[in-house]
């Protein structure tokens, strides 16, 4: 176990990113190359080894949180990387990517710092690539059934890995001409170099999965005759049905998807361009959306040398601390700082978020490029305009951040196979995962083409539950973890979080 007192005697100490000027000037991650061990830790000692671990159900994957801080804290990293993987397919990814719920579901957070969950699970992660831990796992027989895993994202892979270890021959399709969805073209270098990414997919190799990659499903490629050709197939696509910002002006020359800026800059990164076709060099940017997306854009356009960078939040600014409505161990909504805002106010002075503010038209130039947005102040609960609340920021270019809002519509996946739309844009699934409506049996959905756009330990969880749904299917029994079902949502204030509108 840990130190009894160490929450009592050893304040909370996040390691340290690297500084503002150096990381802005490459785009290697934000902690790269920093001293993690010692420090690492003695922060795992301050875990209390609580009676009941709220970490654990603030995390969807059900992370052994306690048992893997015990390990670190007394140095047995082999330990503590196989308690980290017991619950978790990819902890390099989520202990980089992940806003770390289970942190703020800390049993110390209710009258201190939580333990720096996040910087540990991605050290054990680091630690155990270095000594050699991360080895293939192939399963002592093949070929039971095949399974087709449409999509390549976290969902993606992780239902992928876990039905190849059981024994099935799964074939991952890809609509890119790489493998990793968003984890390869939507999140920057900086946040998560592609190399920890890489590993994995040769370890999946190594074990038995293949992956396809070009291959459009539903277009070029008919979903139809895939499935004719597995016995099972998940649909793992993710929500890339993007927000429009309908709005005078929106035509104009120099205005993007954020999706389509970030994987410009992410094919740069590959060496597919000498440099982006979309680029912030010498601009005054404006991200319009407060999201992760929003954040990635921000720092993005840091590096390349925006003139200037603004973003904008429809949302009111968040306290420092949490609301009545949102009360330990719920995920509040408060004022936070990402690495890319921590930039922003390191180069210019200020948080570059303009907080309840929205969008009312773009003014272009005589050759048609945008080079301002006109913004209104909004109120904090209808949004509607403030009198007197407008103004005009500089733009020359604009980045939009807004959301998903389902599997995208184009293309033929979704007649194909016979899916469902529910009320949010997804595919509808019953509980179990299985495609609603009956009529594509075999069918599963996984990820944010079910959920909606969601946290990577959700689209992880997803995967594994997926695959243990599938691997019932297909054998009729499994040994298989299914750490949520499909409409579990995070806890809330209300208490629901694994048992759905059940409570």
């Amino acid at each position: 176990m840990t130190d009894p007192f160490g929450f009592l005697r050893i304040p909370r100490k996040p390691v340290a990113a690297r500084p503002v000027a150096e990381r802005l000037g490459d785009w290697h991650e934000v902690y790269a190359g920093q001293a993690l061990l010692p420090l690492v830790s003695q922060q795992a000692d301050r875990c209390m080894d609580c009676g009941i671990p709220f970490c654990h159900t603030g995390c969807p994957l059900g992370n052994l949180i306690p048992e893997w801080n015990a390990y670190a804290a007394h140095g047995d990293w082999s330990a503590a990387y196989e308690r980290l993987h017991a619950t978790n397919n990819f902890p390099d990814f989520t202990g980089r990517l992940c806003p770390a719920p289970c942190e703020d579901a800390c049993v110390l957070t209710i009258n201190d710092d939580p333990v720096t969950i996040k910087n540990v699970e991605q050290t054990i992660a680091d630690v155990g690539l270095r000594r050699g831990y991360m080895r293939p796992r192939p399963p002592e027989r093949r070929g039971r059934k095949s399974v087709a895993v449409i999509g390549s994202g976290p969902a993606g892979l992780a239902a992928a890995q876990q039905l190849t270890r059981a024994g099935h021959t799964v074939v991952v399709h890809e609509r890119a001409d790489r493998i990793g969805g968003l984890l390869r073209y939507g999140i920057p270098e900086f946040k998560m170099a592609k190399a920890h990414l890489d590993r994995r997919i040769r370890q999946m190799r190594a074990e038995g999965t293949t992956f396809v990659t070009g291959t459009d499903v539903g277009g070029a490629e008919r979903a139809d005759e895939l499935r004719g050709r597995y016995d099972a197939v998940v649909v793992a696509v993710g929500a890339g049905e993007r927000r429009e910002l309908p709005v005078p002006g929106r035509t104009l020359s120099g205005i993007h998807q954020a999706m389509e800026y970030l994987t410009c800059a992410n094919r740069v990164c590959e060496g597919d361009y000498p440099l982006s076709p979309v680029s912030a060099e010498g601009s005054h940017v404006v991200i319009v959306g407060g999201g992760d997306t929003g954040s990635d854009c921000l720092g993005t356009a840091l590096r390349q040398g925006a003139l200037s960078v603004v973003q904008l939040d429809i949302n009111p600014e968040p306290g420092p601390g949490r609301c009545d409505g949102e009360p330990w161990p719920v995920y509040p909504k408060v004022y936070r700082i990402s690495h890319a805002h921590e930039e922003a106010r390191g180069r210019a002075g200020a948080d570059p978020r303009l907080f309840s503010c929205a969008t009312l038209h773009f003014e272009g130039d005589p050759a048609g490029r945008v080079r301002a947005l006109r913004l209104t102040a909004v109120e904090p609960v209808d949004r509607r305009p403030v009198p007197g609340g407008e103004r005009v920021i500089p733009a020359g270019l604009v980045l939009l951040a807004l959301g998903f809002s389902g599997p995208e519509r184009a293309g033929g996946l979704c007649g194909q196979l016979g899916l469902e739309r529910d009320g949010g844009g997804g595919y509808a699934r019953d509980a179990g995962f299985a495609a609603a409506g009956g009529r594509a049996p075999g069918v599963f959905v996984a990820g944010d083409a079910g959920r909606g756009q969601s946290l990577v330990v959700w689209a992880i969880a997803e995967g594994r539950s997926a695959a243990s749904a599938v691997d019932r299917y297909l054998t009729g029994s499994t040994t298989l973890p299914a750490p949520v079902a499909a409409h579990d949502r995070p806890m809330s204030a209300l208490g629901r979080m694994r048992y759905g509108d059940d409570l």
